[in-house]
């Protein structure tokens, strides 16, 4: 990332505010090095990073190009789609009867927090940032933080509803068909379930974030099935199973946490259906070429959904015009519980690419470069049940 310091300190607050956030598109594009993956990126990058179309409260539109895939022979061509497929059968539940939505919840109760008040570091955001906050300021700006976070993975969730209905079409194996409409019904209830506990309990909502809306944007608009299979279900919704087991694990509310708990083991079931339909695919129907694009495509999507925890909405709301932009991305980026959702979001992800043939030593680098090679030697996702993963965070609780 550049350091405007020197070239903007002479520049108005909201205007070197605004060179900031341009640099910083530029220094993550700059890192684009194949072109086909500015191709499919780039575009996006536009409509979310510059245009702020997910900012313009209204609904968007974006074009949807894909082959819809029929197989009038209905075979059983994946036994290991198949379980999963008879696991997620078994797993659906119904939100109004399964969740204790009578849970009184206050967002500001010091007693039962969202997040808990180490999620944020007060005495460094005074000493760094020259903003102190007194007790009942900390607790509202927590509030705005969970209410971020949360409007967040709403956003990832209607991204990952209508990708997965997507999916359902296009994919390539019957099997995969079946399993992938239970994956739609699922995400359905995720959308259904954050809604209402943002409206109901948290009495707020953010706009997408714009990393997010960019990688959102360029997986609809994708007309490759496997493409939409890698952003989706690898990408987006393995890092975000790793948040929602960092969530999960800190806060101190009871209806959030069942919440997240039900969550979490259909998002361990989505994962697990994107290794077991790229594995294969990746090591045999593609060329080197081809593949080599979509490493490249989901390095750089790593950076993009790491971008997307600086909370930027958050500052515009508390800091901006008092604060630096630039003194805010590099407090948000080291704040102790953003730092723990990052590493939990990478441990879950990074394994997942080794498995499926997206981490080889031309690439291995660019990701030990990001701090990521960390986590290679993780369990992928066909080897962590949703279950398994509740009982580990709730002994490291």
């Amino acid at each position: 990332m550049f350091d405007t310091r020197n070239l903007t300190q002479f520049l108005p607050q909201k205007m070197r505010n605004q060179l900031d956030a341009y640099l910083e598109i530029a220094t993550l594009f700059r890192e684009i090095s194949d072109p086909r993956v500015m191709a499919s990126l780039g575009p996006a990058g536009v409509r979310g990073l510059i245009l702020k179309r997910g900012k313009q409260d209204v609904p968007t539109k974006i074009g949807a190009s894909h082959d819809a895939h029929f197989d009038w022979g209905y075979p059983s061509d994946m036994p290991e789609m198949r379980a999963l497929y008879s696991r997620a059968k078994l797993g659906q539940w119904d939100s109004d009867t399964r969740l204790p939505w009578h849970t009184n919840v206050d967002p500001l109760s010091p007693e039962r927090p969202v997040l808990p008040p180490a999620f944020v570091d007060f005495d460094r955001m005074q000493a760094e940032m020259g903003v102190r906050l007194n007790a009942l300021e900390q607790r509202k700006f927590l509030h705005s933080l969970s209410s971020w976070t949360l409007s967040q993975f709403l956003h990832g969730e209607q991204g990952a509803l209508f990708a997965s209905a997507q999916v359902t079409e296009a994919v390539q194996f019957f099997d995969g068909k079946l399993y992938g409409a239970t994956q739609v019904m699922d995400e359905a209830r995720h959308v259904e379930v954050f809604h209402r506990y943002l409206d109901e309990k948290l009495n707020r909502l953010y706009h997408i974030n714009d990393s997010l809306f960019v990688i959102i944007d360029a997986l609809m608009s994708d007309s490759r099935w496997d493409m939409k299979f890698l952003g989706m279900q690898i990408m987006v919704e393995g890092l975000a199973l790793g948040a929602f087991g960092s969530m999960y694990r800190m806060t101190k509310e009871p209806l959030l946490k069942e919440l997240l708990k039900m969550v979490i083991q259909d998002e361990a079931r989505h994962v697990h259906y994107g290794v077991l339909a790229l594995r294969e695919h990746f090591a045999k129907e593609l060329s080197e070429r081809e593949r080599q694009e979509r490493e490249d495509w989901a390095f750089e999507v790593a950076l993009l959904m790491r971008n997307r925890f600086l909370a930027y909405e958050v500052y515009e709301e508390w800091f901006e015009g008092i604060v630096p932009r630039e003194k805010w991305r590099l407090f948000a980026g080291t704040v102790p519980g953003m730092q723990e959702f990052r590493q939990v979001m990478f441990s879950r992800l990074v394994p997942n690419l080794r498995e499926i043939g997206l981490l080889s030593p031309r690439i291995i680098p660019h990701y030990d470069r990001a701090g990521l090679m960390k986590f290679y030697n993780g369990a992928a996702a066909d080897r962590v049940t949703g279950e398994q993963m509740i009982v580990e965070l709730d002994r490291a609780a």
